[in-house]
């Protein structure tokens, strides 16, 4: 097993990126939580953007969406993905490599439900992905979804989480003259034994 020592400490990957985040809250200024998620199509194309992570758990990452997306039919079409998330402040990045699954059951109610209500219709009114003749079109359907669903709308069925089930994950920290320091947890499968290696920068 790979010699680790500070930040990189722990027989646990989740927590490890847990700690990582919360040292990355007071000092990022903006979403600390921002994940750079990336895709492919059905033809193979890859795709990236940014989402939000909501959620690192004993053994996944979870985010939420639309399921009409296009990242949510790329996410279902091939079962995998792969997200970076990168600290400035800090000088260190998580990068994922996983398998996908749909989070559609009590914990997305629950997340959707401690969204602000904006957030909430705002759920309901886009029409993610999809071509929009204009903002004006957007705040008309909000103003109509505001009046079926009033003040407590229920998580729509075509919003819900994913959760991405790692076999690899990388820890990075810069280091002086470009010699970064790089721990890789790699396993055959979800739930196998984790394999720890450092990289060459």
């Amino acid at each position: 097993m790979a010699d680790r020592s500070g930040i990189f400490a722990g027989d646990n990957p989740f927590e490890i990126a847990r700690r990582w985040l919360a040292e990355a809250e007071p000092e990022e200024l903006n979403d600390p939580n921002a994940i750079a998620l990336a895709t492919v199509d059905a033809d193979g194309l890859p795709n990236a953007r940014m989402v939000l992570l909501k959620d690192i758990e004993d053994a996944a990452f979870v985010f939420y969406t639309n399921y009409g997306s296009a990242k949510a039919r790329e996410l279902d079409g091939a079962g995998k993905a792969a997200f970076v998330m990168h600290w400035k402040s800090l000088r260190r990045q998580v990068r994922v490599r996983g398998l996908v699954s749909r989070e559609d059951g009590p914990q997305a109610d629950d997340y959707y439900a401690s969204r602000s209500l904006k957030s909430r219709l705002g759920a309901w009114a886009s029409h993610q992905s999809q071509p929009l003749a204009s903002r004006a079109t957007l705040m008309a359907e909000v103003a109509r979804v505001t009046a079926q669903h009033g003040t407590s709308p229920k998580r729509p069925p075509f919003w819900g989480g994913f959760r991405v089930t790692p076999v690899e994950i990388e820890f990075w920290a810069d280091g002086a003259f470009r010699l970064h320091d790089r721990f890789v947890w790699r396993r055959e499968t979800p739930g196998a034994e984790w394999q720890i290696d450092r990289l060459s920068p």
